[in-house]
């Protein structure tokens, strides 16, 4: 029986042992003193949780490329979410075969969901038809809707909508290059003070020697002017 402890659980997820203990404990899970967690136990403790140990048949609308892929991801089964249906409004599309399912018609929406009993819905379609998608859905009895269109839904309250946009997850990774770029130390600065063409607070200004502003002022030509170039 495998098991595994608090003290290596905590230290994979990065934090406190005797939070993860108390937490567990919350779940009915108690572990034995000297001997850990049973981990098939405890998979099926969280998994019940979260609400992954019954069958969720979902449905998916708009079957282009990223809705295409989507059909092809094989971790939703293992996951306990059933695709009961590829489904959209283009004509050509219907009866094409994604993923091992013939693609159903927009027009037979309200049906399909009705018919598998389907409470989730996957948007993946343009922006310009996310939100009539979603007025379907929901009028249809789709009480949570997973939103991959790059737009921002408007739903009645108790259905309740996850965005997933990658701009924005590629954004907040540019943001975060940006600050680490901007704390890398700027080349010659390290430990080459006062290198020349380097500003910042790296450099340092060089006080001229005792007397040198004489030399500066005997270095000057008829004019005034300090020679670009003095003899030796």
């Amino acid at each position: 029986m495998p098991t595994v402890s608090s003290e290596e659980l905590a230290a994979a997820a990065g934090v406190n042992s005797a939070k993860l203990r108390k937490d567990f404990s919350y779940l009915g899970s108690y572990g034995t003193r000297g001997v850990g967690y049973d981990v098939e136990y405890l998979v099926y403790q969280i998994s019940r949780e979260l609400g992954l140990t019954q069958d969720w048949p979902i449905v998916m609308v708009g079957i282009g490329n990223l809705g295409a892929a989507l059909a092809n991801y094989g971790g939703f089964a293992s996951r306990g979410f059933r695709v009961a249906a590829l489904i959209d409004a283009d004509p050509a599309m219907t009866g094409k075969s994604v993923a091992g399912m013939a693609v159903q018609h927009a027009d037979d929406l309200e049906k399909i969901i009705d018919d598998n009993g389907v409470s989730i819905g996957v948007i993946a379609t343009p922006a310009g038809a996310a939100q009539q998608v979603c007025d379907r859905l929901v009028a249809a009895g789709v009480t949570s809707i997973l939103n991959f269109a790059p737009t921002v839904l408007s739903v009645p309250d108790g259905v309740d909508v996850r965005k997933v946009d990658l701009s924005i997850e590629l954004q907040i990774l540019a943001f975060h290059e940006q600050r680490k770029a901007g704390e890398a130390p700027i080349d010659g600065a390290d430990g080459a003070e006062g290198a020349v063409g380097v500003e910042g607070p790296a450099a340092k200004v060089t006080k001229p020697a005792p007397g040198s502003e004489k030399n500066n002022d005997d270095r000057k030509g008829p004019d005034g002017d300090v020679p670009a170039v003095m003899p030796a």
